[in-house]
């Protein structure tokens, strides 16, 4: 078989490749019939195509009856017989004026009463209703009420001064090499007063500023096995800068406190007594539920701080808790009052009779010769 050149076996040039021009169509769109609309001879747009009026789908809006009648929304009416319908009119009549929905219309010169509205339960704790004597209400009620019996009749003394708690911690713990242990019975022993270091908390603070010198304050023994209130201090000397604070070697430095601006504060406790019975943080939190007595104590409610304050009503409760007489303290301050006014009546006597004139006195003493002479003569 002969060799054929390419000349030979092809009939057709190849087309050149690359893009078409825009005047060539492709043969898919000569092929294409026409897309106008049939109806109308418009070009076809995208979309939904438009229905035509002969076309009959199932959700166009239907014919009203030929009767004339609207057809209402709803259940349909229900036809009744004749005896039906005479059943029904017999008993409308019988029946009386309908009675409407809502509010009754009010009658023009007829006053209504309006009914009382029924008090409702409000949620939550209930108020506490206030003293109408302006005194502090009684915690001893409370006692009554749950059936317990206080153990003295206290009355409601005002001594002038606050009440306070302040906790230590009673076993040994160091802190850079220096023992902080301090109980009741170290400040027993002490043959001084004592400054109360090392707080370290701003609220704490505050209250040691707020104390004034004969307040009472708790011993609270903290951060032990059985921690309690174990006894009773008095506040001796009033706040000054806490020294502890400027010495780099104590436990408790605060380089942030300098002596010109101190920043912590000290007050000098003296021991009054130890209570044989102590009462226990258990006790305490028991009786601090809602409607308990202690129910509002701080030392409960925030208990992180080392110093909070007492009331007057929880302070003789812990006593009575404690089995101490609450009495005890109201009748030392009276006999105290009592001895200071003694004691300034026969100052003020003495010195009344120091400072009398001399000439005063001649005159005295000559009267006195005037009766003896007289009653010798007789």
């Amino acid at each position: 078989m002969p060799f054929k050149r390419k000349s030979e076996g092809a009939s057709t040039t190849p087309a050149k490749r690359g893009r078409p021009s825009l005047s060539a169509k492709p043969k898919s769109a000569e092929a294409a019939p026409s897309a106008s609309s049939p109806q109308t001879g418009e070009k076809r747009k995208r979309g939904r195509p438009r229905k035509s009026t002969d076309d009959v789908t199932p959700n166009a809006k239907k014919v009203a009856p030929s009767d004339g009648s609207k057809r209402g929304r709803g259940r349909p009416k229900k036809i009744l017989t004749p005896a039906q319908t005479a059943a029904a009119e017999k008993a409308a009549a019988n029946a009386g004026p309908k009675k409407g929905r809502g509010r009754p219309r009010k009658e023009p010169g007829t006053e209504t009463t309006p009914a009382k509205e029924k008090k409702k339960d409000g949620r939550g704790r209930p108020r506490k209703s206030l003293p109408t004597n302006g005194d502090e209400p009684s915690i001893f009620d409370a006692k009554a009420d749950a059936g317990e019996e206080p153990l003295a009749d206290v009355p409601k003394g005002n001594t002038g001064r606050s009440y306070w708690l302040m906790k230590a911690e009673p076993e040994s713990r160091m802190e850079k090499g220096v023992d902080v242990k301090f109980s009741i019975d170290d400040l027993a022993a002490a043959d001084k007063p004592e400054p109360w270091d090392g707080v370290r908390n701003p609220v704490a603070r505050n209250l040691m500023r707020d104390m004034k010198r004969g307040d009472y304050a708790f011993f609270y023994h903290s951060n032990c096995k059985t921690p309690a209130v174990v006894g009773v201090m008095e506040i001796v000397q009033e706040h000054s800068p806490d020294e502890a604070a400027f010495d780099p070697k104590h436990p408790y430095y605060d380089p942030k406190s300098v002596r010109d601006v101190p920043k912590w504060v000290v007050v000098h406790v003296e021991f009054r007594r130890k209570f044989e019975n102590q009462v226990t943080l258990h006790k305490l939190k028991e009786k601090a539920e809602a409607g308990k007595p202690l129910e509002n104590l701080q030392m409960v409610k925030q208990s992180r701080l080392s110093v909070s304050s007492v009331t007057p009503a929880q302070w003789r409760y812990i006593l009575e808790l404690a089995g101490e007489d609450p009495n005890a303290e109201i009748v030392a301050e009276e006999s105290k009052d009592g001895e200071k006014k003694d004691d300034k009546a026969v100052d003020s006597g003495e010195n009344a009779a120091e400072d009398k004139d001399p000439e005063d006195k001649d005159d005295e003493d000559k009267d006195a010769e005037a009766d003896q002479d007289s009653e010798l003569e007789l």
